[in-house]
């Protein structure tokens, strides 16, 4: 693999590892060759036996600035390269987790290093041959996984499964290249090396293979990256209470006067495993447009989310029953997506017609119906789950295999760009395109698996995956 220079070779860099906030601990961590020499600097052992710092080993024992002042009590730990995460001396200080405490400690190693900018630890594990391009991305993908699979779906390309895959394909398309290049060559020869019928053949083999690792992408997008629930309906059908009884606490506030909600809320829950942003929106009011111009904007910004949406919940004011809008706005939604939800159970039961979906309310098809009670959370429960199986069937999600390989978007769109240029070589093969004229869909297939993986990717293109990263990753 062919790295591109790195502008900052040799410094060392350094950054506060750990979330911002306070915490019980928290880590300042340095890489490059002055690390030791720092660790030297600042450290000052509690054991009077302590002979140097013992690889791969903490040290416990106080930091201090250069004047002598204690700054912390801490945990130290040196780590020499190449046999680190970045591929260089590395070294840890394991601090108490007050921001005044890491600041202070960050301050002073900076008088003898620079602050990392975002994401180059993980880039120079890169440069440094310690993991590809897809295997330093998922490294920001399990931080950020907001679910158990999701973090699964991360670690496997940690190990470097996506990477492996895209090599092996690089390794047929090779093959495929170099007898593309003999029977330019030697188009002469009696026998022919590379027949047409044989060239497409491989072809439409590699394009099926590329398809097969993108297959994964949506099915499993609910895991990596959660999903939008958006609670909808008309003005006092309920939503804010159901928001609440959703998150067990009182988030929105609830009022008897139309209209409380002007703006868009949005809260994170978890479904049994699966990551929700929860959309509380504005109430519609039917044919009329409100007088206050705020209302009108929440109103439409909360449509946007509600069309958004991986999944609407659309309640019914039980005491109104059906609506003009509530016609309205469903006509405007895939029934796959849809829920249909009889609030104010306690007030006014659910009629057999609304519950399975006869007379008035075939105008309405849904996803799925339940009758609650949001204010007393009867029925919320039952809401909840069909919420997680309609989210599921409509994305046709399940919970991924064991080392299942799913792209990230960035590798999707490159994954896509490889497989358009191995359908147009097909279609360029077998109209009888010269082979040399061939070659170039093969280039631009090895082109986009190359930027996947970040043999030869150029600079800008790591510029913009790793500008993504946190400071300290």
């Amino acid at each position: 693999m062919s790295m591109p220079p790195d502008r900052f070779a040799g410094d060392t860099i350094a950054a506060i590892a750990t979330p911002p906030g306070r915490g019980g601990i928290g880590v300042v961590r340095i890489s490059g060759p002055e690390s030791l020499a720092l660790l030297n600097r600042l450290f000052v052992p509690a054991s009077a036996s302590f002979a140097g710092f013992v690889p791969w080993k903490l040290h416990h024992g106080r930091l201090r600035d250069c004047a002598g002042r204690i700054l912390d009590d801490a945990l130290a730990v040196f780590m020499p390269g190449p046999d680190t995460f970045t591929g260089e001396d590395v070294a840890e200080l394991h601090c108490h987790g007050g921001p005044a405490v890491l600041a202070g400690v960050l301050d002073e190693v900076l008088c003898s290093a620079r602050l990392a900018e975002r994401g180059e630890f993980s880039r120079r594990a890169f440069l440094n041959g310690r993991m590809d391009l897809s295997q330093a991305e998922a490294v920001a993908e399990l931080i950020a996984a907001p679910t158990k699979e999701g973090a699964r779906l991360a670690a496997g390309k940690i190990e470097g499964l996506l990477g492996r895959r895209v090599s092996e394909l690089r390794e047929l398309l090779e093959n495929l290249r170099a007898r593309l290049c003999l029977a330019v060559d030697f188009p002469d020869d009696e026998v022919e090396p590379l027949p047409r019928d044989v060239f497409v053949r491989d072809a439409k083999a590699l394009e099926q293979a590329v398809s097969a690792l993108l297959a994964g992408v949506e099915r499993t997008r609910c895991w990596r990256e959660g999903v939008s629930v958006a609670l909808a309906g008309a003005v006092n059908a309920g939503k804010s209470s159901l928001m609440n009884a959703f998150l067990g606490r009182p988030r929105a506030i609830v009022a008897a006067r139309p209209g409380t909600t002007r703006d868009f809320l949005e809260e994170p829950l978890n479904l049994d495993g699966l990551s929700v942003r929860l959309v509380d929106t504005a109430g519609l009011r039917g044919g009329e447009e409100p007088d206050d111009p705020v209302e009108s904007e929440g109103i439409r910004m909360g449509l946007s989310r509600v069309r958004e949406a991986d999944v609407v919940v659309l309640l019914v004011d039980g005491e109104r029953g059906l609506t003009p809008e509530t016609v309205s706005l469903a006509a405007g939604l895939e029934a796959k997506k849809l829920i249909l939800v009889w609030n104010k159970m306690d007030l006014a039961a659910a009629p057999d017609l609304f519950l399975h979906g006869r007379g008035e309310w075939e105008a309405v098809p849904c996803a799925g119906r339940c009758a609650i009670c949001a204010r007393s959370g009867q029925g919320v429960d039952e809401l909840a789950r069909l919420v997680r199986k309609v989210v599921l069937a409509g994305l046709g999600a399940r919970l991924p295999e064991p080392g299942e390989i799913v792209p990230n978007a960035r590798q999707a769109r490159e994954l896509e760009t490889a497989r358009e240029a191995l359908a147009a070589l097909r279609v360029d093969a077998r109209d009888g395109l010269p082979y040399e004229l061939c070659a170039v869909r093969l280039e631009e297939t090895a082109r986009a698996l190359d930027n996947i993986t970040g043999a030869d990717a150029p600079e800008d293109v790591l510029n913009r995956i790793f500008d993504t990263f946190c400071v300290g990753k």
